[in-house]
Formats: structure tokens, C-alpha cells, sequence
């Protein structure tokens, strides 16, 4: 089969035949339908805290058609298609059977996607309704991501959000605040390129980050934010959202950052703010994310913003690095 494959830091993906995957017992052998691009897999690439391996065939947001089941695989057949969550435990200990694999003691994260064939176990495969697209069900993903996000965050009806960053997480983020009854949410960027996006997945306002960045959140809030959500993942964020804040509000922190930060905790304890991390999602928030995408008509699928060939996959991954009006790029490995 044909995969974009990674080989060393800072180099292009390279596109190249290798062994057909087989799936074995519990799992499912799957013919990719779409696969999105996503920025930590861009990290991936360029940062060596990772640890990715020479290669290594990256893509964990992907959908496809189930073509062969292995052994003790019941509930799924061949023909059906299927999401797949990334978050592959165990599946028998506490945490698998409680819905939350990514704090099994055996997890990984499921990659493959970038290729024309993946296998993942039967426990990670959700069918896809009639009325879900692949398109569809590669976007699940980065979804459950942001809602996990906002559910962390415990967001009641009538708060006022700040997001920081506008990239596919932040908007989702975004997405699901107003979704759970935020009363405004602002979205803030160095640029205005996904203003309107933006605005169509739910955001009241958009701010784009200037020395006057405070008083201009603040205004298009009425007051300042009771929860920010950093999705930027850059040293420098938290101290910046410990600045947005209102007294005793809610940090919540999904960026992915692996550089070494610091913030003055002076300005974190004279606000009594809390500071809350976020990784990964629940089956149940995976789920959530699959049945609001039912029908093809929600927000978020105006994200899509391009889908590309596999062949054409490492040049557009790598155009994803600089700065672009690209949102949430998909492949299509056939």
C-alpha cells in the first residue's frame, strides 16, 4: 500500500510504498476514507519530546470502510463504515472499561491514518450513522478533543469565554461553549484569518492580539473573561491568559507546548484562578461529538477547509506549518 512516512525531524513525510497492515485478533483491518491533518502531528515532526520513530506512519483523526475482521471481533463486520478513536488501551482494565483509554497503563496513540490501509482494535471502531460522511467522521476526533475542554472547564449557562487561538481545537472549543450556553465567546488570534469561521461555529466576537489585547477582550466580553481557554500551546500562553482572567476564574490549557515556560505565580494566586490541563476525551465525549455531526448540517464541518490527495499530502502538510487561511485539512488516501 501507499503511506506518507515519517523519517526524521524537520524533514517532508515521504510517500512510499510499504507492507500491507494485518489485523490480529480483536481487530479490524480498515480502508482509509479520510484522515485529517492534525497540528500535533505537525509537532511531531519538528519536536523531539515526542520521540517519534524513523518509520512511522502518523495520522490519528481518521474514518474508513472496515474490509477484513480478525478474530474475536464481534458488533463490527466487513462493509460497515467506521470512526476511529485514537485512544487505544487495554480495553479490560478500570480506566478501558470506564470509557477513558488514555489513562490505561498499556495506552497509545493510534496513528496510521496517513496511508490507504490502518488497523486499530474493534473497541476504538464507532459506526458511522447512513448520514455521516467520512468526511464527517475523520472531524470526530478533534471534536471530542474540545468538548473535553469545555467539560473540564465546568461552563454554566450565561458565562463569558475567551479562546486563545483560532486554529481546528480552539474553534471547536468555541463550537461547544456557545453549544453549553455561553453567553459570549471571543476568539482571539494574531491574525483575523479564521474570523469568519469563527463567527459561524458560534463565536460573538473575534479580537485579534494587539498591545491593547486585554481592553479589547474585555470589551467585546462586557467584562472579563470566567474562563480562557488556551489552545495556542506556546510559551508566553499562560502568562497571557493569567492577564484575560477575571478574579477567581477558570484557566483551561489544551495546547500543546514543549518548550520550557514560566509565568509569575504571584499572578495566578492574587486572582485565585484555577488552572486546569486537558488531554485527549472520553468515549462518551467521542460519542457526543459522532451524534452532533449526524446529518450533515453542524457548524463544524465548515472546517474543512481543503482535501488533498495522498500524493499531494506532504506538501500541504508542510504548507500547514506557516501561517495560512487553511483550517482542518483532510486526506484522501485513494
Amino acid at each position: 500500500m501507499k503511506a506518507a512516512v515519517f523519517h526524521a525531524l524537520h524533514q517532508p513525510l515521504a510517500v512510499e510504498s510499504v507492507d500491507d497492515p494485518r489485523p490480529a485478533a480483536g481487530e479490524v483491518l480498515i480502508r482509509v476514507g479520510r484522515c485529517g491533518i492534525c497540528g500535533s502531528d505537525l509537532h511531531m515532526t519538528e519536536e523531539p519530546a515526542f520521540g517519534i520513530a524513523p518509520g512511522t506512519v502518523l495520522g490519528h483523526e481518521f474514518a474508513g470502510e472496515i474490509l477484513e475482521t480478525g478474530k474475536d471481533v464481534s458488533g463490527l463486520r466487513k462493509g460497515d463504515r467506521v470512526a476511529v478513536a485514537p485512544l487505544r488501551g487495554c480495553g479490560h482494565c478500570a480506566s478501558c472499561l470506564a470509557g477513558e483509554p488514555a489513562w490505561c497503563n498499556k495506552f497509545m496513540l493510534q496513528g496510521g491514518g496517513y496511508a490507504e490501509l490502518a488497523v486499530a482494535s474493534a473497541g476504538q471502531c464507532r459506526v458511522l450513522p447512513r448520514t455521516t460522511s467520512l468526511a464527517d467522521g475523520a472531524l470526530v476526533e478533534p471534536l471530542a478533543v474540545a468538548l473535553h475542554g469545555v467539560a473540564l472547564s465546568g461552563l454554566t449557562p450565561g458565562q463569558r469565554v475567551l479562546v486563545m487561538g483560532a486554529g481546528p481545537i480552539g474553534l471547536g472549543v468555541a463550537f461547544w461553549a456557545r453549544r453549553r450556553g455561553a453567553a459570549k465567546v471571543a476568539v482571539c488570534d494574531l491574525a483575523d484569518l479564521q474570523s469568519d469561521l469563527a463567527h459561524t461555529l458560534g463565536a460573538t466576537s473575534f479580537v485579534t492580539v494587539t498591545d491593547d489585547a486585554q481592553a479589547r477582550v474585555k470589551a467585546a466580553l462586557g467584562g472579563e473573561p470566567d474562563i480562557v481557554f488556551e489552545c495556542v500551546g506556546r510559551p508566553g500562553a499562560i502568562a497571557q491568559a493569567l492577564g484575560y482572567v477575571r478574579n477567581r476564574g477558570t484557566i483551561v490549557m489544551l495546547g500543546l507546548c514543549t518548550a520550557l515556560d514560566s509565568f509569575v505565580p504571584f499572578a495566578a494566586v492574587s486572582k485565585e484562578a484555577r488552572i486546569f490541563t486537558s488531554a485527549f476525551f472520553t468515549m462518551g465525549e467521542y460519542q457526543a461529538a459522532l451524534d452532533m455531526l449526524d446529518g450533515g448540517q453542524a457548524p463544524p464541518q465548515a472546517m474543512i477547509s481543503d482535501t488533498v490527495a495522498l500524493a499531494d499530502m506532504p506538501k500541504a502538510f508542510e504548507g500547514l506549518k506557516k501561517r495560512t487561511t487553511q483550517c482542518k485539512v483532510m486526506v484522501e488516501p485513494r
